[in-house]
């Protein structure tokens, strides 16, 4: 294993006359999946219900390379975040669990999907539960973990959330 600066999230590397560096190290995988949602409280059309083909970045770091010199295997973090989107969010109504009217209304459709986020399901909040709440339950034990989420609603549209440190 090539052990990482005490930590600190940066890799000890070495240059080309032999002095010591530290290197920030990470890898980034993109995902797609399709949900729908509405904003309780939006002033437009975003308060109806409707859909997004959503795009979601999730950053990695670790400790330390493996012998070969990943962070994470990219499939392994495919197999993860795929596995978990699949099925908790694709093709499902992502809906804010105090918005009754928007439960009520899916759940009288059937069959149904529905995915009851603790906040109203915008963008930036789909990126904190996802980076706070899933990121750390689908990389457990892989030595890895997300500092950083990128959550595109539309081409021209999205949010991101970095773990900043202490």
């Amino acid at each position: 294993m090539v052990p990482w600066g005490a930590s600190s999230g940066r890799l000890l590397e070495h240059d080309f006359i032999g002095e010591s560096q530290l290197v920030d190290l990470s890898i980034m995988r993109r995902f797609t999946f399709c949900a729908g949602h509405r904003l309780v409280g939006h002033e437009g059309k975003c308060q109806n219900l409707h859909g997004h083909n959503y795009a979601i970045e999730v950053y990695v770091t670790g400790g330390e390379q493996d012998d070969i010199g990943r962070i994470l295997d990219f499939k392994l973090l495919k197999q993860r975040v795929n596995g978990w989107l699949n099925e908790h969010w694709d093709h499902t109504f992502i809906l804010w669990d105090k918005d009754t009217n928007g439960l009520d209304a899916i759940r009288a459709s059937q069959p149904h999907r529905i995915y009851e986020l603790s906040s109203n399901p915008t963008a930036e909040n789909m990126a904190i539960h996802f980076l706070d709440e899933i990121c750390p339950v689908i990389l457990d034990g892989t030595g890895a973990e997300a500092y950083k989420v990128r959550l595109w609603e539309s081409e021209e549209t999205c949010a991101e959330v970095t773990r900043t440190s202490e």
